[in-house]
């Protein structure tokens, strides 16, 4: 086994590591340390923290992420099928057509049950 081909992977790492850690190092080596109470404060969307770390969120922020999360992924799945859609014909056509009906259905479902309404 010839380890000259592994060379140029080693080479990509190493410089990809010393290019990612070298900012970090040079910053703590390099950088000003003046803490004051502004730069040591929780900082939570340009306003003090005013609750517990552990309040209860309203689930309706997590229903929209995870809605969001899903309906990115499904389309994700247009351009494949769009690329293959000469080879796969007739039938690949309305495999995809279902799949759309069934992403469509469900996305008028979660619209008049409200999940999709922010208050």
């Amino acid at each position: 086994m010839n380890l000259d081909q592994y060379l140029p992977v080693i080479l990509f790492i190493l410089v990809g590591v010393v290019i990612g850690v070298a900012p970090q190092v040079l910053g703590f080596l390099a950088g000003p340390r003046r803490p004051d109470a502004a730069k040591n404060s929780p900082y939570e969307c340009g306003f003090e923290a005013f609750e517990d770390a552990r309040m209860k969120f309203d689930v309706r922020y997590y229903l929209i992420a995870i809605l969001f999360i899903l309906f990115d992924l499904e389309i994700a799945f247009l351009f494949p099928w769009a690329v293959a859609l000469r080879e796969i014909g007739f039938w690949g056509f309305w495999s995809m057509m279902t799949f759309l009906g069934i992403l469509v259905l469900g996305f008028v479902y979660m619209w008049k049950k409200g999940a999709l309404d922010w208050e």
